[in-house]
């Protein structure tokens, strides 16, 4: 994909230096930074079209660096890379808005695929087009991931976006939690559960101004939208 720039924190030399090449050699253009503070300092004067940032790096961490490259441009794409033993750090990470995670070790492969499944939405040439679905007194919009609601605009985040539009598409019928978690996270496991669920509270959240629209549990099988 051509005119992609990533931009990739990783403190771990030859890890960094290997991503960097791969996805190099897949055409995305990708400056590697080796800590926090430098990598924001790079993002506040460049234009890049997605991030990946490691958990744990000296000078600002990646979770540090995600809220404060969030708070320069709200829709910029994060990925992060994370050891297994740090899942309460990529769940605070979806709290704060993440679009992905990928744990250590990893194939490229799946980091590609991660990549490529962000950026077809966020940088899709039909992004202008509406792909409008009205939720009670919503308007959401799939492609331009946002929620209208009378005069105010609330932009989601791509896994937002994503669970969201899933819940639409299946109207009044049941969105089970098995088919979700491998259309959106590739990987049904625990954890992954545990952050839909994180997901799920977030879209409550956004839509309890409509008390019509409601968000249902059902108990062993998944997620039903009411409007």
């Amino acid at each position: 994909m051509k005119n992609i720039r990533i931009l990739l924190v990783e403190d771990d030399s030859n890890l960094g230096n290997l991503l960097k090449n791969y996805l190099t050699a897949k055409s995305y253009e990708t400056a590697l930074y080796a800590d926090g503070k430098a990598a924001l300092e790079a993002f506040s004067s460049g234009q890049y079209n997605m991030c990946i940032l490691d958990i744990m790096m000296p000078e600002m961490d990646g979770l540090a660096l995600a809220g404060e490259i969030r708070k320069i441009n709200p829709e910029m794409p994060v990925i992060f890379l994370t050891a297994k033993s740090q899942k309460e750090d990529i769940l605070e990470g979806f709290r704060s808005g993440a679009d992905d995670y990928i744990t250590k070790p990893f194939s490229m492969e799946e980091l590609l695929y991660r990549i490529q499944a962000i950026l077809k939405r966020t940088t899709s040439p039909t992004a202008d087009k509406q792909n409008l679905y009205i939720i009670g007194k919503y308007t959401f919009n799939s492609l331009k991931q946002l929620l209208l609601f009378e005069d105010e605009t609330i932009r989601l985040t791509t896994k937002e976006a994503e669970l969201l539009e899933l819940l639409c598409r299946q109207g009044r019928e049941i969105l089970e939690r098995n088919y979700a978690l491998k259309s959106i996270w590739i990987d049904d496991n625990y954890f992954n559960a545990r952050s839909m669920d994180v997901y799920i509270t977030r879209l409550r959240k956004y839509l309890k101004k409509d008390p019509s629209v409601r968000i249902l549990n059902v108990h062993g099988r998944g997620y039903k939208l009411i409007s």
